[in-house]
C-alpha cells in the first residue's frame, strides 16, 4: 500500500470515528446534560495530553478522575467504553469498505498468492492443493468475554449504517442514516453494557448460532463465488460445485474440562438447538427456491423422480420445504418439552443435498447454468458446509476424569486402584479390555455422580448421529494411556463408529513428550486400524505459555509439530494438527497468515483446525464481509504453507532457540512459580480476584476452586494482566533471554533469524505488538494505589524487566522503532490510548474503593463501573484473553 493510499484511509477512519463520537456526546448531553458532557470532553483532552507522556496532564488527569463519586465514575467509565466499541465498528467497517486499499484484504492476499504461485508451482500441483484445502474453524465460548449479544446486535446495524453512509449521495437519504445512527447509539447508551446473570452453555451455543445466521451463512457462498470466479479468470483451473474447502464446528456446549455446568443434557440440548437453526434457515432458502424455479423443462432423472409435473422442480422442492418445515416442528417440540404428532424427518445432510443436486444437474443438462448457478448453487454450498447439523460439535474433557471413572470401576470390580497402576499396566489393561468380547462395566454399578456423568456424556455420543459430533478432546494428554482410556470408555458405553480421539498436548512437559506418546500409541496394531490412516492431534498455546513463558511454549509447540509431522510420514497417516490459539499473543494469537507461516514445514498438510474464540469471532466473523476477508486469509496461509513452505530452520538457528528457550523460561518460573511474593502481588496488581465475580462467561475462571495461579485459567490469567496493562505473560523472560544471546555474540545471527526465518520474525512481531500495548506509568500506578509497600518492589523490578525487553527488541528490527512495519495497527493503537487510559484510571479508583469496603460492600454503582472499566479496557485493546 502507497502513504497515500495509508493517510486516505485513516482520514476516513478518522472521519467515521468523529461521526459516532459526536453522535454519542449528543446522546449524553440528552441524558444527563451539558455538564456531564462538558466534563466528559474534559477528561477526553487531558487524556490525549496525558497519552503523550505529559506528565503534568497524568497528574492532573490522575486527580480529577479520583476526585468523581462513584455515580459520576459510572457514566465516565461508561462515556469511554461506549465510544471504544464505536472506533471498533468504524475500524471494522474501514477493514471493508469498498474502494479501499487495505494490504490486510484477505482476498487480496489470496488473490495475489494465486498469482505469484503460477510461475513457481504447477497447474496440477495448484488445483491438488486447493483440492485438498481443508479449513476448519472451531468456535468456542469465553470466560472473559465481555460485550452482550443486544449490544452486538446494534453494532452490527451502525456498520450497516456507515455502509450506506458511504453510498449514499442524496442529501435527504443522508439526514436519514444520520438519524438511524442517533437512535441506535441512543439505544445502546440507555441499554445495560454488562449482562446480570451468567450465560449458561445453552446461551453461549446460541450466541454461536447467531453468528452463523447472521453473517457466516452469508459469507459463505459470497466466497466460494469469488474464488470460483478468479479461478475461472485467471486459471485453467474449475472446482467441482461440491468443493467445500471449510467447515465449521463448536465447543459451545461441548467443553466440559473444568466447566461444571456443561453436562450431557446441555450437550443433549445444544445439538437440538443446532440443528434446529439448521432447518430454520435451510426453510427460508429453500421456500425462496419454490417461489423462483417455476422452470418448465428438465433431465430425465428428474422427470423420473417427480412424474408428469408441469413444474418439476417444484414438486421436488416442495416436497423438501415440507420436510424441513417438519423437522423443525419435531425439534421445536424437543426443545420446549412439548408433545408433538412431527416427525424428525430430516437427520442426515445427504436428504438435504440430494434433491438440491438433482435439480441443480437438471438446469445443466437443461442448459440452464446461469439459474444453477444462482440461489441454488449458493445454497448447495451451505449444505455442503454447514450440513444437517449447522456446526459440529466437540466434546472436550479432562483426563483426570476419564482415570476416575476407570479407577472406580477398578475398586468395584476388585482388581485394584487404575490410578495407581503403572503406566505400562495401564497400557496392558486398556489394550486386553479393547480387545475383549465381553463388557467392562457391570449392568448393576452404581458409580458416584461425577463418574455417572461421564458415561453418560459417552452414551449421549453413542446415540448421536457422528456427523453431528467433531472429535474427542483430552485436555492434559500425559500418556499413551490417556487416549486409549477414551476409546475404552466409548466402546464400553455403546458408541459403534470410531470417534476420532485427540490428545492435547499444552504444557511444556507434555509438548515435550508429545512424540513419545504418540509414538506408544501407533506401536499398536490395533490403534493403527481405529484411526483409519487419520490422526488428529491437538496443541495447546495458551497453557503452554502459562507454564513456561512466551520463548519456551513457542519454540516447543514448533519443535512438538516438526516432530509429529515426521512421525506421521514414518506411520503414512494423515496428520490433522489442531491449533487452540487464542486472540492475545500470551495465547497463540497473531495475525492469521503470519502465524500459519511460521510453523514447520508440512504441518498444514493435513489441513487447518484452529479454535476461535469469544471476541475475535465478533471481530472476525462478525460481518459478512468481514468473514470472507477471514476465510480468504487462512485459504492464502495454507495453500502457501503446502505449495511454498517455510525454510527448515539451520541447526545454528535451533541452537539460539534452545538457548532463548532455556534462559526465558528460568526467568519466567523464578518470578511466577518460585518467588513466593509473586502471588500475592499478581493479586493486588490486578483485578483478578475481582474477574471471578463478573457475570461473563459460563465457565469458572479456574479449574479447581483454591490454589494460587497453577489453578487458575490461562484465559484470566492473561485478561488480569491486560487490565493493568503489563500484559505479562506474554514478554515475561524474553528480554533477558536476547540479551544473553547477544552478550554470547549472537547478535547477527538473530537479526538473520529475523530477516530469513519466518517462525523468529513472528515471535518479534508478537512481541512488537505487545509492547505497543503495555504502559509502564499506568501499571505503576495500579501499584501505587492497590498494592502493599512491602510488595512495590515487585512492579519496579517487573517494569525494569519490561524496559529491557523492549529495548532488546528494538536493537533487533531493523526500524528500530514499534510496529513501522504496520502504520496501520500503530495507528489505531494511537487512536485508542485516550480512551482506554481515563478508564484504566477509573478502574484503579474503583478497585481501591471496593477493596476498602471489603466483601460486605452492597454498592452496586461502584461494583457495575468496576464491570464497565474492565470491559472498557478489553474493547480498547481489542482483545480481553
Amino acid at each position: 500500500m502507497n502513504e497515500q493510499a495509508v493517510i486516505s484511509e485513516q482520514d476516513q477512519l478518522k472521519e467515521n470515528i468523529r461521526l459516532l463520537g459526536r453522535v454519542l456526546g449528543q446522546t449524553i448531553s440528552s441524558a444527563h446534560g451539558d455538564e456531564v458532557l462538558e466534563q466528559v470532553e474534559a477528561i477526553r483532552k487531558i487524556a490525549h495530553d496525558s497519552s503523550n507522556n505529559d506528565e503534568k496532564a497524568r497528574s492532573e488527569l490522575t486527580s480529577l478522575l479520583s476526585s468523581l463519586s462513584n455515580e459520576q465514575m459510572l457514566i465516565v467509565a461508561r462515556a469511554f467504553n461506549q465510544f471504544l466499541n464505536l472506533a471498533n465498528i468504524a475500524e471494522q467497517y474501514q477493514s471493508i469498505a469498498p474502494g479501499q486499499e487495505n494490504t490486510h484484504s484477505g482476498e487480496r492476499v489470496l488473490v495475489e498468492f494465486i498469482r505469484r504461485s503460477k510461475d513457481s508451482v504447477s497447474a496440477k500441483d495448484l488445483q491438488k492443493a486447493l483440492e485438498e484445502l481443508s479449513i476448519e474453524l472451531v468456535f468456542t465460548a469465553h470466560p472473559t468475554e465481555v460485550s452482550r449479544r443486544t449490544l452486538i446486535q446494534k453494532h452490527q446495524l451502525l456498520n450497516d449504517c456507515l455502509e450506506a453512509l458511504d453510498k449514499s449521495t442524496e442529501v435527504e437519504q443522508q439526514d436519514d442514516i444520520h438519524g438511524r445512527i442517533a437512535e441506535l447509539i441512543a439505544q445502546a447508551w440507555h441499554s445495560d453494557e454488562i449482562r446480570e446473570q451468567r450465560p449458561t452453555p445453552v446461551d453461549e451455543a446460541k450466541w454461536g448460532f447467531g453468528v452463523i445466521e447472521q453473517s457466516l451463512w452469508f459469507a459463505v457462498p459470497k466466497f466460494m463465488r469469488r474464488i470460483h470466479k478468479f479461478l475461472n479468470d485467471e486459471t485453467d483451473i474449475t472446482m467441482p460445485t461440491d468443493w467445500m474447502p471449510m467447515s465449521f464446528v463448536s465447543w459451545m456446549g461441548g467443553d466440559r474440562d473444568g466447566n461444571p455446568f456443561v453436562t450431557h443434557k446441555v450437550s443433549d440440548e445444544v445439538l437440538a438447538s443446532s440443528r434446529w437453526m439448521a432447518m430454520d434457515l435451510y426453510l427460508h432458502d429453500v421456500e425462496q427456491l419454490c417461489a423462483e424455479i417455476s422452470v418448465v423443462v428438465c433431465n430425465d432423472t428428474l422427470r423420473a423422480r417427480v412424474g408428469d409435473a408441469t413444474e418439476p422442480y417444484r414438486v421436488l422442492l416442495r416436497q423438501l420445504r415440507d420436510d424441513i418445515h417438519e423437522t423443525r416442528s419435531y425439534l421445536s417440540a424437543k426443545l420446549t418439552g412439548e408433545s408433538t404428532d412431527a416427525k424428525d424427518v430430516i437427520q442426515h445432510t445427504e436428504q438435504l443435498r440430494e434433491p438440491l443436486q438433482l435439480c441443480y444437474d437438471s438446469l445443466v443438462d437443461s442448459g440452464l447454468e446461469l439459474i444453477a448457478n444462482g440461489l441454488l448453487r449458493d445454497t448447495l454450498w451451505r449444505v455442503h458446509a454447514f450440513g444437517a447439523p449447522l456446526v459440529k460439535l466437540d466434546i472436550r474433557q479432562d483426563s483426570e476424569r476419564h482415570t476416575e471413572v476407570l479407577s472406580e470401576l477398578t475398586r468395584y470390580l476388585g482388581i485394584g486402584d487404575y490410578e495407581q497402576w503403572s503406566e505400562s499396566d495401564k497400557q496392558n489393561f486398556l489394550l486386553s479390555e479393547l480387545a475383549s468380547k465381553r463388557p467392562l462395566i457391570p449392568a448393576d454399578w452404581q458409580p458416584s455422580d461425577n463418574v455417572q456423568e461421564v458415561l453418560n456424556t459417552f452414551r449421549l455420543i453413542a446415540k448421536t448421529d457422528p456427523n453431528a459430533l467433531g472429535i474427542y478432546i483430552i485436555s492434559m494428554a500425559r500418556q499413551a494411556s490417556d487416549v486409549l482410556a477414551v476409546q475404552l470408555l466409548l466402546s464400553e458405553c455403546g458408541c459403534t463408529y470410531r470417534m476420532p480421539v485427540a490428545p492435547l498436548f499444552e504444557t511444556l512437559d507434555d509438548l515435550n513428550r508429545s512424540e513419545h506418546v504418540i509414538r506408544k500409541l501407533l506401536e499398536n496394531d490395533a490403534y493403527r486400524g481405529y484411526l483409519h490412516g487419520k490422526q488428529y492431534i491437538m496443541i495447546g498455546y495458551s497453557d503452554s505459555a502459562k507454564d513456561a513463558g512466551f520463548f519456551a511454549a513457542g519454540w516447543a509447540q514448533y519443535r512438538a509439530q516438526e516432530a509429529l509431522v515426521n512421525v506421521a510420514k514414518e506411520y503414512d497417516l494423515q496428520l490433522i494438527l489442531f491449533h487452540g490459539r487464542g486472540g492475545t499473543v500470551g495465547r497463540g494469537g497473531a495475525p492469521a497468515h503470519q502465524a500459519l507461516l511460521s510453523q514447520p514445514p508440512g504441518s498444514l498438510q493435513g489441513g487447518l483446525r484452529v479454535t476461535e474464540q469469544g471476541e475475535m469471532i465478533r471481530f472476525k466473523y462478525g460481518l459478512t464481509d468481514l468473514a470472507v476477508q477471514s476465510i480468504s486469509r487462512f485459504a492464502a496461509a495454507v495453500l502457501e504453507g503446502n505449495l511454498l513452505p517455510p525454510p527448515e530452520p539451520k541447526q545454528e538457528w535451533r541452537d539460539i532457540m534452545d538457548q532463548l528457550s532455556d534462559t526465558s523460561c528460568e526467568v519466567y518460573r523464578g518470578m511466577v512459580r518460585e518467588n513466593p511474593e509473586f502471588v500475592p502481588y499478581f493479586r493486588a496488581a490486578t483485578p483478578e480476584l475481582e474477574l471471578g465475580k463478573l457475570p461473563l462467561g459460563s465457565r469458572p475462571t479456574k479449574r479447581k476452586p483454591g490454589g494460587g495461579v497453577e489453578t487458575l485459567r490461562a484465559i484470566p490469567w492473561i485478561f488480569a494482566w491486560s487490565q493493568n496493562r503489563m500484559l505479562l505473560p506474554a514478554w515475561l523472560g524474553t528480554g533477558e533471554a536476547l540479551e544473553k544471546v547477544r552478550q554470547d555474540g549472537g547478535e547477527q545471527e538473530l537479526i538473520t533469524m529475523f530477516e530469513q526465518w519466518p517462525f523468529f520474525n513472528t515471535r518479534l512481531s508478537m512481541l512488537e505488538m505487545v509492547f505497543t500495548k503495555t504502559d509502564p506509568w499506568l501499571a505503576r500506578l495500579y501499584d501505587e494505589k492497590l498494592v502493599p509497600k512491602d510488595q512495590r518492589h515487585l512492579g519496579e523490578d517487573l517494569r525494569s524487566k519490561l524496559e529491557n525487553s523492549v529495548q532488546q527488541v528494538l536493537d533487533l528490527i531493523p526500524t528500530h522503532s514499534l510496529m513501522d512495519a504496520d502504520p496501520q495497527i500503530h495507528a489505531s493503537i494511537n487512536i485508542r490510548n485516550p480512551y482506554i487510559d481515563p478508564l484504566n484510571i477509573l478502574q484503579v479508583e474503583l478497585l481501591l474503593r471496593s477493596r476498602e469496603q471489603g466483601e460486605q460492600s452492597k454498592e452496586t454503582v461502584l461494583e457495575k463501573a468496576l464491570m464497565v472499566t474492565i470491559a472498557g479496557v478489553a474493547a480498547g485493546l481489542r482483545n480481553t484473553g
